[in-house]
């Protein structure tokens, strides 16, 4: 059982067909959603009128806009303001502390867990710069074994049927060689919400990319998203849900933003 998701140039095209296609399965849910984005770091910021209308829509359903989703994933701005290694330091020193953790195993931010996976002695691993460092290394001669993972079997099991992560795990893969070679990503979710976080976990999942692409010294290449559970969800706001037509609303105005778009390129 699975829907594959014609592939898709952009984060903006990867998530509207994977919505319009969900959307037409029954109860508006799927099982092993297949997404596929050849270029995960295009149409991906606020500068896009498609993520611009989408932001709105979540703003005014009291979600967290998609900056802070992607955020979750990669800190971006954090990031290019202080480069590497300081970033690391300062959003465990001045970010961790002050993040409304959800449970004493889990802030919510899956970086926390990329950059700082406990380790039975107590001591931290750095997940993305190890990576980083093994595909900078000339002596390393197995391109596909850079692995995140995000869930911890002795910690995060409980009986929430959608709290914590979601995402699970992601697998990065050199393609290419030479000057040709590229980094690829294909990341699992283990429940996923097609309306509140699909577009800025892509957007998210892209950055995670560029950094590592750019720190390694190879270009991003693709991104395959995999839910295993994905559904059109309809956000809340207090006692009040999104309706179906406010579904079909917000649809419509990011149609009618990509088509201007089109238009114009």
């Amino acid at each position: 059982m699975y829907l594959p998701i014609p592939s898709q140039p952009d984060c903006v095209s990867a998530w509207r067909e994977a919505v319009r296609h969900v959307d037409m399965q029954s109860g508006h849910h799927a099982y092993n959603v297949i997404i596929d984005v050849t270029d995960p770091t295009a149409r991906a910021s606020l500068a896009d009128p498609v993520v611009a209308a989408h932001d709105k829509f979540l703003l005014a359903w009291d979600q967290k806009p998609i900056e802070t989703v992607s955020n979750t994933i990669f800190p971006a701005s954090l990031y290019t303001r202080f480069g590497v290694p300081d970033f690391f330091n300062r959003f465990r020193d001045n970010i961790m502390p002050r993040l409304p953790r959800r449970s004493d195993n889990w802030s919510g931010y899956y970086f926390e867990r990329m950059m700082q996976m406990p380790q039975k002695d107590g001591t931290d691993f750095n997940q993305l710069w190890n990576i980083v460092e093994r595909i900078r290394d000339p002596n390393v001669r197995a391109l596909n074994k850079f692995e995140i993972s995000i869930f911890d079997p002795t910690r995060d099991v409980d009986k929430s049927p959608y709290g914590g992560q979601c995402l699970s795990f992601a697998s990065l893969k050199v393609i290419g060689k030479g000057t040709q070679r590229q980094i690829g990503m294909t990341a699992f979710y283990r429940n996923h919400f097609y309306i509140e976080k699909l577009l800025g976990n892509l957007i998210g999942l892209g950055r995670l990319m560029s950094f590592i692409g750019k720190e390694s010294g190879i270009a991003v290449g693709p991104l395959t998203v995999v839910s295993t559970h994905a559904q059109i969800d309809q956000p809340r706001n207090g006692g009040a849900n999104a309706t179906r037509a406010d579904i079909a609303g917000l649809l419509q105005q990011c149609d009618q933003a990509n088509a201007k778009v089109l238009a114009v390129s």
